[in-house]
């Protein structure tokens, strides 16, 4: 082996040796056991959210194939409706082109194309982080197999009168001019204003105080052309006397009613509220509790029109609401949104109507894509009935079948359950899945497969028909996505054999888009042998968010983003800079991110390979918490795979080209040896728990505790002595002691590191007597029933006497490998005997010249003193140690520490610092504080024992 481990040396020719055998394919033998993957945007790159959850899946797919499972980790990408038609529409745009100048089918044709340019940089991201999926299966959303899955979905749930098309208030982007989901609509907060209006009362009615007017508060007054009525509480004492008279609306020329509502906060504002249905969604719910028609003066672009749309409010179009014809004031005409609320305010303020203008922070939603404020609008969408799906999928989490990790989720997923609305399933775009629907010149719509199908279903003949323009939401593929990749509508093996799956992995923030919408899809189309609606998946081990070091989501815009390759890779500064402000348009952004990202990583980052990183996903992953990034944990375990490199190297230079015992010759055993593989095999057993119950966090301080502190610093130690100065027999037990613990040990580690412990084993194999092709197909450990109490007992014993002894160096600052007599008094029978039966390890790794025992009642010399339950270690300091020189050492270290302590306490008393300063700095520095306090008691520990010698 190389004296230096180096993963860029292994890793990328290693992956693709794994891939070309096969090695992630289903064995075909065992119980199935499968994981389905959330399918990436085909247009994006794998960011730390993906790495995390990633990791999570390779691993439970590597444990679950080494411990004989059939396993299938199912790969694909889904077609990213509305990202990928901006990707390639913003190419035709630096060619001075637009889709409308190519048509329909020729822009298709452009992001097929660009699909297969673009498409393979996810996957080879994946290969990067180790991903053992099988390729061979990869699907796309928009592939020939999911395509026909879609079809008959949309088909047979139209059949059942659960599609159908209507007119209702969706997110509409202005820019894009689609419908888009909640998940696509940012909030921002942003500083603006709430416009007081007079709204004068109709026939001389009048307020309790005397006015003539009511006064609305409303954020958004280029809407109040849309109003339908005002609404009061039906408690508010001021206004029940004014329910059910009307106000004459400035502007319109007409009258609307005054109504009561529950839903009007009567101690805000005035407690009165404009309601305008057609463009907001409180008031649309209220407007269908009223039964008040609704009034659209927004066109699709967000222009103001010149004549309303008029609806009922269930949405279907009149020609009028009462005398209301639709006429809008001309004078507002075809003004952008925002322009249109300037000349409202400014003619109601021509009409002394403008009763006052509060500044106001508010949160405007914006569409993520389009990247301007979103208006609830509207449109003819189509949509599935939800109700009925909804209450099986409900059921399904309420009884067990389908298990959220942590528990605390289903909480979440009931109360959209319980609460759901009819999902709007279309979108305005060109690129997804077309809806199959088709339309005769009269405005009849005929749903089926194939506009053949429909011609021949209904006796259509060869009238005109046209198909929707429309297309579905890339969320209506993706909820088919756990049985419609394994071949359904077919009934093939791979749906018998692998579904339902076993473990969905996800974040929190798509339970109800993505993780709600499988179960009830499944659970409608999918029947288990005993008819019964079949889940999608068992478990939903649900994933917090990776924020950056200070707690903060990472963001382009905020310059925080880290990429997973550049932790693996390495990346320069200037490299760094360069891509956190690659497309921010604003030089003052520009210049604030790239000065912070040179004072946070002034050398950039250096490389740390895919193992680092995904033990460091691993051991941060706490179930359902979000995690703060922290380069030093990443750091530190780059370390742990040094050293697990570099031990691997100190046991085979011990035993390559050594009798290991692997062919039956005479083997004794120390205690260390019994001790290590007792004690490996306790790790196997924690280990396991700890996988089997998704405490990823767990499972990897098991592993890092066991191989750091136990193989590494305790057991490669103890066989030192027993190699240079053991019996052959001992020497022999020792060496197969040390290949066998170490090739089960990569076994164990090698779900969370695949690179090191593939690389290793290949090496370790032949001595440990174990043969096979990759450690990735070799049984994962078992723990046996039987551990050796005793040896454990014994060994824990013998460290705690070591690390005593180890402590009084520390505590007399005296060289590590200086040799110390020993004198022990206090001692029973047991305790004797287990000095004298371990007394080589003792003397090795305490470095001890000497051990004698007092006799009862014997006083020990002027010694440091330690104990080991009631017996005493005492350490003669004659001649170690001049006590005046260590007193005054301990007296500089002394004021050194209290300096820091001060000025530590200080900093956190001051008011200034503690309001302004960021919650994550005051942490550390309360963190800090306790070091500080800490060492400081240690340091006064430590003169008085010196001063009383």
């Amino acid at each position: 082996m190389d004296k230096t481990y180096s993963p860029k040396d292994i890793e990328e020719s290693l992956y693709q040796a794994w891939e070309s055998k096969g090695y992630f394919k289903p064995s075909g033998k065992g119980d199935a056991y499968s994981i389905m993957i959330p399918p990436p945007n085909v247009t994006g790159s794998l960011h730390m959210g993906h790495a995390f959850q990633h990791t999570i899946m390779d691993i439970l797919t590597r444990y679950q194939r080494m411990d004989g499972k059939n396993a299938l980790w199912q790969v694909g990408s889904d077609h990213a409706g509305i990202a990928t038609q901006m990707v390639v529409e913003r190419q035709l745009a630096a060619e001075g082109k637009s889709r409308a100048d190519l048509g329909r089918e020729a822009f298709i044709d452009k992001v097929w194309e660009w699909k297969q340019q673009s498409g393979g940089t996810i996957t080879s991201q994946m290969r990067r982080l180790g991903d053992s999926v099988d390729w061979d299966r990869e699907r796309f959303t928009m592939d020939e197999g999911l395509s026909k899955a879609v079809l008959e979905v949309f088909v047979k749930l139209h059949k059942e009168g659960l599609i159908y098309r209507g007119k209702r208030l969706v997110n509409w982007d202005p820019k894009l001019q689609t419908a888009i989901s909640d998940l696509e609509v940012e909030n921002k907060e942003q500083q603006g204003h709430i416009w007081h209006l007079r709204y004068p009362l109709a026939d001389g009615e009048k307020t309790e105080d005397g006015k003539d007017y009511l006064v609305v508060a409303t954020t958004r007054p280029e809407t109040m052309l849309g109003d339908v009525c005002v609404a009061v509480h039906p408690e508010d004492e001021r206004y029940q006397h004014l329910v059910g008279k009307h106000i004459n609306l400035p502007l319109v020329d007409r009258q609307i009613p005054i109504i009561a509502d529950d839903y009007v906060d009567r101690e805000f504002g005035t407690g009165c509220v404009k309601i305008t249905p057609a463009h907001d969604f409180n008031d649309y719910e209220i407007g269908k509790r009223n039964e008040l028609g609704m009034i659209s003066v927004l066109d699709d672009t967000a222009h103001v029109l010149s004549t309303a749309g008029l609806y009922t409010s269930k949405g279907e179009a009149v020609e009028s609401l009462g005398t209301f014809k639709g006429e809008l004031p001309a004078q507002f005409a075809g003004l952008e949104r925002f322009e249109a609320r300037k000349q409202i305010i400014a003619a109601f303020e021509e009409l002394n109507l403008l009763d006052k203008i509060e500044k106001h922070t508010n949160k405007v939603p914006y569409g993520d894509r389009g990247g301007v404020p979103i208006e609830p609008h509207l449109t003819d969408q189509w949509y599935v009935r939800v109700e009925s799906l909804a209450k099986q999928a409900t059921e399904a989490v309420e009884d067990g079948r389908i298990e959220f990790v942590p528990k605390q989720y289903e909480n979440m997923y009931f109360s959209w359950m319980r609460d759901i609305q009819d999902w709007c399933i279309s979108r305005q775009l060109w690129w997804g899945h077309r809806i199959p629907a088709w339309y005769d010149e009269q405005g009849n719509v005929y749903v089926g497969r194939s506009e053949d199908e429909v011609r021949q279903e209904n006796n259509l003949g060869d009238i005109k028909l046209s198909q929707d323009e429309d297309v579905l939401d890339t969320w209506f593929s993706s909820a088919l996505w756990t049985f419609s990749t394994l071949g359904w509508p077919e009934q093939t093996d791979d749906l018998k054999t692998f579904h339902p799956t076993d473990v969905l992995v996800t974040g929190f923030d798509i339970i109800f888009f993505w993780v709600a919408r499988m179960i009830m899809m499944t659970m409608h189309f999918l029947k288990d042998e005993n008819g019964q609606p079949q889940v999608p998946f068992k478990k939903v081990y649900v994933t917090g968010l990776i924020r950056d070091e200070e707690g903060q989501k990472m963001s382009k815009s905020k310059g925080n983003v880290l990429d997973p390759l550049d932790m693996i890779d390495g990346i320069s500064a200037d490299e760094l800079v360069e891509k956190r402000t690659a497309n921010l348009m604003q030089p003052k952004m520009r210049e604030k991110i790239a000065k912070a990202t040179r004072k946070q990583f002034p050398e950039g980052i250096s490389a740390h390979g895919t193992d680092a990183l995904r033990f460091t996903l691993t051991a941060l992953a706490s179930t359902g918490r979000d995690i703060n990034w922290d380069m030093k944990r990443l750091e530190g375990y780059r370390n742990f795979c040094n050293k697990l490199w570099n031990a691997s190297r100190y046991v085979l230079m011990n035993t390559e080209e050594h009798d290991c015992g692997q062919s039956g010759e005479d083997c004794r055993l120390s205690l260390a040896d019994e001790w290590i593989i007792a004690c490996f095999n306790h790790t196997v057993k924690e280990f396991r728990h700890a996988l089997d119950t998704y405490r990823f966090d767990q499972a990897a301080a098991i592993a890092y505790e066991f191989t750091w502190n136990q193989f590494c610093d305790w057991y490669l130690e103890l066989t030192k002595p027993v190699l240079n100065n053991g019996t052959e027999a001992e020497q022999r037990g020792t060496r197969r002691t040390l290949v066998t613990v170490l090739e089960q040990l990569l076994r164990l580690l090698h779900p969370i590191l695949p690179y090191i412990t593939e690389t290793i084993w290949h090496r370790v194999k032949p001595l440990a007597g174990v043969e096979g092709e990759t450690i990735m197909l070799q049984p994962f450990p078992q723990a046996n029933a039987d551990v050796d109490q005793q040896a454990m007992q014994d060994m824990e014993w013998l460290k705690r006497v070591i690390l005593a002894i180890r402590n009084v160096r520390g505590e007399m600052d005296l060289s590590p490998n200086k040799p110390l007599p020993l004198l022990i008094s206090h001692y029973d029978e047991m305790a004797r005997g287990r000095i004298e039966t371990n007394t080589t390890f003792l003397q090795s790794l305490a470095k001890l010249e000497k051990i004698d025992y007092l006799a009862e009642g014997e006083e020990p010399p002027a010694s440091m003193t330690s104990l080991v339950d009631s017996m005493q270690l005492h350490i003669p300091m004659a001649g170690l140690i001049d006590k005046d020189a260590e007193l005054k050492r301990l007296d500089k270290a002394l004021q050194k520490a209290e300096q820091e302590q001060k000025r530590l306490s200080g900093k956190l008393s001051n008011e200034n610092f503690v309001s302004k300063a960021p919650e994550a700095v005051i942490a550390k520095e309360r963190e800090k504080l306790a070091e500080a306090e800490e060492a400081l008691a240690q340091l006064k520990q430590q003169h008085a024992k010196i001063a009383s010698l």
